[in-house]
């Protein structure tokens, strides 16, 4: 799978299994990812990206962590 910033993944392992979050940036089999809320961009989480299940392609560049919580909060909703 490729891995792009702005993408929408679910992690599948780990204390946070299950959290939605989106991916700031690619770094090897590493991502860098943030929620907005408990990640902020100050403290993004690191990833191995056999951990992640992607949800949505969304290809949404420069996110503030305000954007970042409503992309999330709408994927929640639907």
């Amino acid at each position: 799978m490729d891995y792009r910033p702005g993408m929408l993944v679910r992690s599948r392992a780990g204390h946070d299994k299950g959290c939605i979050y989106v991916i700031i940036s690619v770094k090897n089999e590493y991502v860098y990812l943030a929620d907005g809320a408990l990640r902020p961009l100050s403290r993004m989480k690191r990833k191995n990206v056999r951990h992640l299940q992607p949800i949505l392609k969304i290809r949404a560049a420069d996110l503030s962590d305000d954007e970042i919580r409503k992309v999330i909060r709408g994927y929640e909703e639907d």
